[in-house]
């Protein structure tokens, strides 16, 4: 299989580096507000990248998807097909703008666009977010923004330097676009149920998708086709998945916990094929003032399924669940109720993103998604290492999972984390497969 694009490695990069350096000198860094289109590059074609990128045309008139990229071919032909079907003349890629291979990302961040979608795996993020930012891009990203602190802190580094540029960045915590969810937050934050002191968070849900190994295959292949199941890649199913919930509860608390302790692992996915991530997790929180918040996620074949936010006050209680939200008092009457009015939050988050651009009104999510990452690296952490861990820990940890440079071939990766036994820090690239 083929890793580059049609361009030369070699020309490309003195391509980069020369618009890289246009750009700074003229400070042309965003999307003239009033252009009559706005052009977008998708880097990471996979399901959810070409969902957002048809989301993004669905989202705003005069937009055009104008560069892709992603590390597999065909992954990329699969995602232009899927969207020429769907967004016919809005898709307008040539072939010079499809770019494949690890350092694809820069030929979309070089190309002519005014706004980029980051839709790879987590582990890409912070490198993919950095370059969009330098280039001066607008930036649409997917949660969560990375799998480690290292990857985080780039985050909210470059999010300061976005601020600094007038760039617009927007997360994918659809929640916080759910009008549900909206008016259910604001009248808490208003005092409707008191004082929040404890919350229950659910994501009890099934298992995902497995790729078979296919022969010839090397390590590094394997595990980006099976990103979930690494940590390097995904962070695991409680900071790719969960990571939802947990921005929910920051939101409501208005600030990260301090520490927290828990415990997880694999019963149903034992086999080495799943990689080295848990099945299942549950974390307890504790926020400024001493609020508990229970966290609990696992993805089990059979069993209840459950996927809600319980926010507990002095006054009652709020359900925040994905179809409606609910605000009780503890004498049974009903303060707030709402279902979702079936407004499609995936594509609302590029609505408001471009609406952003043009009026240049910006919106910069950069800190609040790192600060909701971190949340569950945090939990992940506590539960892989048995250890009850403090946010600071966590931060001063240097905690940096991703390889240093990334080519096809060997790969190791960690064995499945045992509390007690497993450290805080490890890197995946530095130790033996099982």
């Amino acid at each position: 299989m083929s890793t580059q694009n049609p361009m030369s490695r070699r020309s490309f990069l003195k391509v980069s580096a020369a618009t890289t350096a246009s750009l700074m000198a003229s400070g042309n860094f965003a999307y003239a507000a009033g252009s009559d289109v706005l052009k977008v590059g998708l880097v990471g074609c996979g399901g959810r990248g070409t969902g957002a990128a048809r989301d993004a045309v669905v989202g705003a008139d005069n937009v055009r998807i104008t560069a892709m990229a992603d590390l597999f071919e065909d992954r990329l032909d699969r995602s232009y097909a899927g969207l020429q079907e769907a967004i016919g003349e809005a898709l307008q890629v040539d072939p010079a703008h499809r770019f494949v291979g690890f350092d694809a990302y820069q030929g979309v961040m070089v190309s002519d666009v005014d706004m980029v979608i980051l839709a790879t795996p987590p582990g890409f993020r912070p490198t993919h977010f950095d370059a969009a930012i330098e280039a001066g891009k607008h930036v649409f990203m997917e949660k969560p923004v990375s799998v480690d602190v290292a990857g985080a802190q780039q985050i909210m580094a470059a999010g300061k330097v976005a601020s600094e540029k007038g760039l617009s960045v927007v997360a994918g915590t659809l929640y916080r676009r759910q009008p549900s969810f909206v008016e259910a937050v604001r009248r808490i934050h208003d005092g409707m149920i008191g004082q929040v002191v404890a919350a229950q968070e659910y994501y009890l849900t099934g298992p995902i998708w497995l790729h078979a190994r296919k022969p010839g295959m090397s390590d590094m292949e394997w595990q980006c086709r099976n990103w979930y199941y690494f940590t390097w890649l995904s962070g695991d199913h409680i900071v790719e998945q969960f990571v939802h919930n947990l921005d929910v509860i920051n939101w409501v608390f208005q600030s990260h916990p301090e520490s927290c302790i828990g415990m997880g692992g694999r019963i149903e996915r034992v086999d080495p094929s799943y990689g080295h991530i848990y099945d299942h997790f549950s974390i307890e929180y504790v926020y400024p003032g001493g609020a508990r918040v229970e966290a609990k996620c696992r993805q089990f074949v059979e069993g209840t399924r459950r996927v809600t936010n319980r926010i507990v006050g002095t006054l009652g209680t709020a359900e925040l669940h994905p179809r409606h939200s609910r605000l009780v008092s503890y004498q049974g009457e009903t303060l707030f109720e709402m279902t979702e009015p079936g407004l499609n939050a995936y594509v609302q988050e590029h609505t408001d993103l471009i609406a952003a651009i043009r009026s240049d009104t910006y919106i910069n999510e950069a800190q609040q998604i790192a600060d909701s990452t971190l949340t569950a690296v945090l939990g992940r952490e506590s539960a892989y290492t048995g250890e009850e861990l403090t946010w600071e820990a966590l931060m001063s940890s240097g905690q940096s999972l991703v390889p240093p440079s990334l080519a096809f071939g060997p790969m190791p990766f960690p064995a499945v984390a045992v509390p007690g036994r497993t450290q805080l820090s490890r890197a995946p690239w530095a130790e033996t497969s099982p």
